[in-house]
């Protein structure tokens, strides 16, 4: 497919567009709209025109469906979509049961890949461009007003949106300085423009500094290098196991050979770090950060191998055991962080009690466990509480349960975590254990078919694991550590996705 380009001055342009429209469509300042594409130029111009009309995007990883994609829309009250061809098929799947949603508007690319029933709901986004091009008066009444709301991937229960200021998007715009970039570079990322990683640590901070950008439309690891080398990218960001992905691959003489100097990760594995820089020819920037907030950082050549780094001079950052008492160095307990002289603030949307919880005392808690060395150096240990991170996605368990319960193969079910294959700090593979409700017909391979059509990508299972029964408690809860010992990717009874 040809390549789609914007200059800032086109971007700008067709944001005050989407501002028109959203105005036209009676939007009032804060009303809520979602979008469910992956990264096409109308996602950024969308974002320019919540933010001129003061209005809200819902930015929604559009391969998200089912109960989840209903909850998200009903729980943020969007009153439209702006979807892909491709995720419009999920859209008409539940819009019934959304009573807040007024409209749907989608893009002209790929229509062939739906049905003309579906198409004929939605207007056209082609409109938002015959638009008459007048300014639209920004109708932000202050920076603080909300941009956006970024739902967490819902670890212990529902997701959770975060409210996303305008000026912490602003904020994002300095980033290109502390990652020391230079007008030089050319950022590059793969990553979902609905993840705050892609926003925050390449499309905000490139937009600040006045940088050519370049984005996929979803990661390849396959042709990673080949985009790099065409477009000339000097920068790009990585996620979890998005390294050992990338490293596991086999090793070509050209690998040294592409213009990148410098990664931005978040989650390198330790055994692979400086292997990963000397095979690639470039610098490993180990980071941490929370859409909530908090951040460390590890520029190159500064810091140990396997630590994310310190905190910046504006932020402070302590790690606390359960009594809230600092923990001495090599002493694991919750990182927490605030603004240097001032309490944290995070504000969850409809859920108050929630935005309490993460913030005590004025303190975001973060939920990881963690610990310094002796020079106050921080690493990561795992999530708190035994949640589920897989490749960047803190995975809700009750989802993927409820696909596996379902599938007329499984008579019980309980999903849990064992440390990745990929080596990545914090990262765990995903098992559904069950009980086959005809062990000796089980077809395994069906069964995580039945995953993919039905779950996210990061939700699918890495493994299922056949047991007779589930081990429990009196009270009827999983045991999981039973399951843990019975584990091994070589078990019998235990099999890997093909």
């Amino acid at each position: 497919r040809n390549d789609e380009t914007r200059t800032y001055a086109e971007l700008f342009d067709h944001g005050n567009r989407v501002a028109a429209e959203l105005i036209e469509r009676h939007m009032s300042r804060g009303d809520r709209f979602a979008t469910l594409v992956r990264n096409h130029p109308e996602f950024i111009e969308c974002l320019i025109g919540a933010s001129i009309s003061a209005t809200v995007i819902v930015p929604i990883d559009p391969r998200t469906r089912g109960e989840k994609l209903t909850y998200t829309l009903n729980n943020s009250e969007s009153r439209g979509i702006v979807c892909a061809p491709y995720s419009l098929p999920q859209v008409v799947a539940v819009a019934n049961a959304v009573p807040s949603l007024e409209w749907i508007l989608t893009l002209e690319e790929d229509a062939g890949d739906v049905r003309s029933d579906d198409v004929a709901i939605a207007d056209s986004f082609a409109s938002v461009y015959a638009r008459d091009p007048k300014p639209v008066e920004v109708r932000l009444a202050s920076p603080d007003d909300p941009l956006q709301i970024i739902y967490t991937s819902g670890t212990t229960g529902d997701p959770k949106g975060v409210v996303f200021s305008n000026i912490r998007f602003g904020g994002a715009m300095l980033g290109g300085q502390m990652f020391g970039w230079t007008p030089d570079d050319r950022p590059y990322t793969g990553l979902s423009l609905t993840h705050g990683n892609a926003q925050l640590l390449t499309f905000a901070p490139a937009l600040g500094m006045d940088l050519p950008v370049v984005f996929s439309r979803r990661f390849t690891r396959s042709r990673l290098w080949d985009i790099t080398r065409k477009y000339g990218c000097t920068i790009f960001n990585l996620l979890g196991g998005m390294a050992t992905a990338i490293y596991s691959m086999p090793v070509q003489p050209i690998d040294a050979d592409n213009p990148v100097r410098m990664v931005l990760s978040a989650g390198m594995p330790r055994e692979i770090w400086r292997d990963f820089e000397k095979r690639f020819d470039l610098e490993v920037f180990e980071m941490y950060g929370a859409i909530e907030g908090g951040m460390a950082l590890n520029p190159p050549g500064v810091g140990p191998v396997g630590s994310f780094g310190k905190a910046p001079p504006n932020l402070d950052i302590k790690i606390l055991d359960e009594s809230g008492v600092e923990c001495a160095p090599g002493e694991i307990g919750e990182l927490v962080s605030r603004p240097i002289g001032a309490p944290v603030k995070v504000e969850y949307f409809k859920n108050p009690e929630a935005s309490k919880k993460k913030t005590v005392d004025g303190w975001l808690r973060s939920g990881d466990s963690c610990h310094t060395d002796e020079e106050g150096w921080l690493y990561f240990d795992f999530r708190k509480g035994g949640g589920i991170r897989h490749n960047g996605d803190f995975i809700n368990v009750g989802y993927v349960e409820k696909v596996l319960a379902e599938d007329p193969q499984v008579t019980d079910v309980f999903v849990y975590g064992v440390p990745a294959a990929s080596g990545a700090p914090g990262e765990k593979d995903v098992v559904g254990a069950v009980v086959a409700a005809g062990e000796n017909n089980f077809d395994p391979q069906a069964v995580f078919a039945n995953c993919v059509r039905n779950l996210e990508p990061n939700f699918v299972p890495s493994y299922l694991q056949v047991v007779s029964e589930i081990p429990k408690t009196a009270s009827e809860k999983p045991q999981e550590r039973f399951l843990l010992d019975q584990f091994a990717p070589d078990a019998a009874g235990v099999y890997a996705r093909t």
